[in-house]
């Protein structure tokens, strides 16, 4: 099997790697709480957005090897997928947001979630990343998908990207609405002085601070 677009199999290797990593962290979460980081979360809206999620992450997995092995992607976006400084640049771009996001598993540790669970109450984490971005896994997730387009270029991929955004938009302002809940007006506080997927400042977010 003929090999086209090397960037393009460099980025569905690194994604497959990256969601192969979330499934072992919801398995290992399972065994040792009996939910799986809520994969499938206990709140209604959150397991009805999981029709529309998890087909696109499929795809998102699954694209960039179907792209890799094709000769003739579509003409609006074959300067892309000709251009071997744009996809070689969007592999490793790819590739580095997958080592930030693991740094962003570390630092969540037990406490990472895929979802809401309104019974559920986990520390709230304002340290490392997170004192720079509130949601800097789902930044890095975007920045991902947007270099996955341009490493594996297809008219699917982009349909995926716009999709995968926009549900990470969506969940980012849920998860807060969540959180403002449960932590109150420290997590008032925290959103208050920390952006939300860019960060505002060099100044680091420091608990108690106004």
């Amino acid at each position: 099997m003929r090999v086209y677009s090397i960037p393009a199999l460099l980025a569905g290797i690194v994604v497959a790697v990256y969601w192969m990593r979330v499934a072992r962290m919801a398995i290992k979460t399972r065994r040792k709480t009996g939910n799986a980081a809520n994969f499938l979360p206990p709140e209604l809206l959150g397991r009805i957005l999981r029709i529309i999620w998890i087909p696109t992450v499929s795809a998102w997995i699954i694209l960039p090897f179907v792209v890799a092995m094709r000769q003739y992607p579509p003409i609006f976006l074959r300067p892309l997928f000709v251009n071997l400084f744009i996809g070689y640049a969007a592999a490793i771009l790819v590739a580095a947001c997958l080592a930030a996001s693991w740094v962003c598993w570390q630092r969540m540790g037990k406490n990472w979630r895929m979802g809401i669970n309104p019974n559920e109450k986990t520390t709230l984490i304002v340290s490392g990343p997170y004192a720079y971005v509130r949601h800097p896994i789902y930044a890095l997730s975007t920045l991902m998908m947007f270099a996955t387009v341009l490493a594996a270029p297809s008219p699917a991929m982009l349909a995926a990207g716009l999709v995968h955004s926009l549900l990470l938009q969506w969940e980012a302002r849920r998860e807060e609405e969540y959180l403002l809940s449960v932590h109150g007006e420290t997590y008032g506080r925290y959103r208050a002085a920390v952006g939300r997927f860019v960060p505002r400042g060099f100044k680091p977010f420091v608990t108690g601070e106004a």
